[in-house]
């Protein structure tokens, strides 16, 4: 059985204040674009324990001396005779934190900027205020896009205050825009805190591991069949105005009633830009069924702890309506130790696959 330990941290000082935090009850993962959670309980003959400060301290949850998460203790606090923990991922400091000098003081305003580098100003101008230093390491992706205009800057203003986490998620959700996930490893015995930033896409197409139905997965939601997302044709259109708009169109014939869909990039100059992304989204749209969620346990099949956000995995699934056999990506997972004579599981969030 695998062996779990809980360590805490303080958050400004890095002293160690406690290996072994005995927790139960405990859920965590990471996901995409977002700082994930832990959730536990600290159980009430254990409260000559020191309860994590909350707000203060940072939580690690190792497995089999390999560490899978880490983030700051939110809330800690006694609830009908149980101590309840509940900590979220680094990147949820963000959304506490603000601008308060605007443009990140002066890193911005941005013109034609990659928002990789946006995203590690943001780390850089939240680490770099007193009192504000996570330890947290940006390893960003340069991408080939670009946010802000000379005619239209990306600009944060001082008086309107903004949130760095809003300016983190603007970098996220632009058209083709990079993509985060948080990570911890050891490094020289202390725990490393790490955001990956990737692009075109975190993850990558993993052929050696595999998720099938009465060999690893214990349970799965039904697949969805849903036709509103459905297209064979997909109709690109790009910048310009009138007959001058750059348009591309890319279909398929699959014996099935004819389905259209309009991608709108008006920011697309090149038509062999576009029409890549048209085919993509064709692609993307011509796959009729979609599974969101799985629950694995540890198998030869696919380790826990194998798979990394964005990976895409094959899937089998086999139940009262079916089998379905598909492609999914991991858009996050939730570790559930063992306990009571249980089994360890993993919960998988899982969307469509990756499209190029």
């Amino acid at each position: 059985m695998p062996a779990y330990r809980y360590i805490c941290q303080h958050a400004l000082t890095g002293e160690i204040l406690a290996w072994d935090l005995p927790l139960t009850a405990v859920e965590f993962g990471p996901e995409l674009n977002g700082p994930g959670s832990l959730r536990g309980v600290l159980e009430p003959r254990l409260a000559q324990v020191v309860p994590p400060d909350a707000g203060n301290a940072l939580l690690y949850a190792e497995r089999d001396q390999q560490l899978l998460w880490g983030g700051i203790v939110w809330r800690s606090e006694p609830v009908e005779g149980k101590y309840p923990i509940e900590a979220a991922g680094f990147s949820s400091y963000l959304t506490r934190r603000r601008d308060l000098h605007g443009d990140l003081a002066g890193r911005g305003p941005y013109i034609d900027a990659d928002p990789s580098k946006v995203i590690a100003d943001v780390w850089a101008y939240c680490q770099g205020q007193p009192d504000g230093d996570l330890g947290v390491q940006v390893d960003a992706t340069p991408t080939g896009i670009t946010v802000g205009t000379k005619d239209q800057p990306y600009s944060t203003k001082a008086w309107e205050a903004p949130a760095l986490g809003n300016v983190l998620r603007d970098m996220t959700v632009l058209d083709q825009g990079p993509e985060f996930t948080e990570r911890v490893e050891w490094a020289d015995g202390v725990p490393r805190r790490r955001v990956l930033v990737g692009w075109p896409r975190l993850g990558t197409r993993r052929t050696d591991l595999s998720f099938t139905t009465g060999i690893n997965i214990t349970a799965a939601v039904p697949v969805l069949f849903d036709a509103d997302q459905y297209a064979q044709v997909v109709v690109g259109l790009g910048a310009g105005d009138g007959s001058a708009k750059i348009r591309t169109t890319d279909a398929a014939r699959n014996e099935r009633l004819r389905l259209e869909h309009v991608l709108d990039a008006p920011g697309e100059k090149s038509s062999d830009r576009l029409a890549a992304r048209v085919r993509a989204e064709r692609d993307r749209r011509q796959r009729l069924g979609e599974l969101t969620e799985i629950t694995v346990v540890d198998h030869p099949a696919a380790p826990i702890g194998s798979w990394q956000i964005g990976d895409d995995i094959r899937v089998t699934v086999h139940d009262q309506w079916g089998d379905w056999d598909g492609w999914c990506r991991v858009t996050a997972w939730t570790l559930r130790p063992a306990a009571d004579g249980g089994q360890e599981t993993a919960t998988l969030r899982l969307a469509r696959p990756y499209t190029t």
